[in-house]
């Protein structure tokens, strides 16, 4: 599987670049980091292999983009991989007081 994921500002209407993201796969001990990343001008992230159905969870860090009075410092998109051969994107539409994702293509 390969994921994808994009922050798109919705405040100035610009992708959000450097935001700080986490993938973590759920497992027996509780969650276990996969890689660490951070978006690029474009607000990307391209592309993570994921080799196994499961559930994950990317975890931004929004506080480093919005700043240290954020109001959502960080936040946590979890999902259910359910074919590994599938693609995922899962996009972040953020604001200063608000946020919203979904299943892309």
């Amino acid at each position: 599987m390969s994921l994808s994921t994009h922050v798109l500002d919705t405040t100035v209407g610009r992708p959000a670049c450097d935001v700080p993201v986490r993938l973590e796969a759920r497992g027996e001990g509780g969650w276990q980091v996969i890689v660490d990343g951070c978006t690029d001008a474009d607000g990307r992230v391209a592309s993570w292999g994921v080799e196994a159905a499961g559930v994950y969870r990317l975890v931004f860090g929004t506080g480093d983009y919005l700043g240290p009075d954020a109001f959502y410092p960080e936040v946590v998109v979890a999902f259910r991989v359910a074919d590994p051969a599938e693609h995922y994107h899962v996009p972040l539409l953020l604001s200063p007081f608000g946020y919203s994702t979904y299943r892309g293509s």
